[in-house]
């Protein structure tokens, strides 16, 4: 039987593998009805279907590149990281590669609560000098 802080994690890893199909509707099955996602740029969501909308907007395609998870278990709630980089193509189709993100998970009984998320798109795109491919 997983422990509570296996099973969050997989709630995690799952949450993320039905985002970045995308598949919203997937991904939604793996949060609270609580739910709220802070995006870059402080916006705010309370479904899945936020972000997926927002990224067809901001790129072509995004994928994520995970490097590591951190999980720090709770009494209640298990706070999981998520860390890597992003790649895939800018909406004229120019690809990027090593764009660094992290997103931040509270989770509880198996549901995500609540997730923040940060990465270096907006600055690359301020300055596409700031760039590495």
């Amino acid at each position: 039987m997983a422990s509570k802080t296996e099973t969050d994690l997989q709630a995690v890893k799952d949450y993320l593998d039905a985002s970045m199909a995308p598949d919203p509707v997937r991904a939604a099955s793996y949060v609270s009805p609580e739910f709220k996602c802070r995006f870059t740029g402080n916006r705010e969501f309370d479904t899945p279907s936020g972000p997926t909308t927002f990224n067809a907007a901001r790129y072509k395609w995004v994928k994520k590149r995970i490097e590591r998870y951190d999980v720090v278990p709770g009494t209640d709630e298990t706070i999981i990281y998520s860390l890597g980089y992003l790649y895939g193509e800018w909406p004229d189709g120019t690809p990027f590669d090593n764009n660094r993100y992290v997103d931040r998970f509270v989770v509880r009984d198996g549901l995500i609560l609540n997730t923040d998320v940060w990465n270096d798109s907006a600055e690359w795109i301020l300055d596409p000098s700031c760039a590495r491919t």
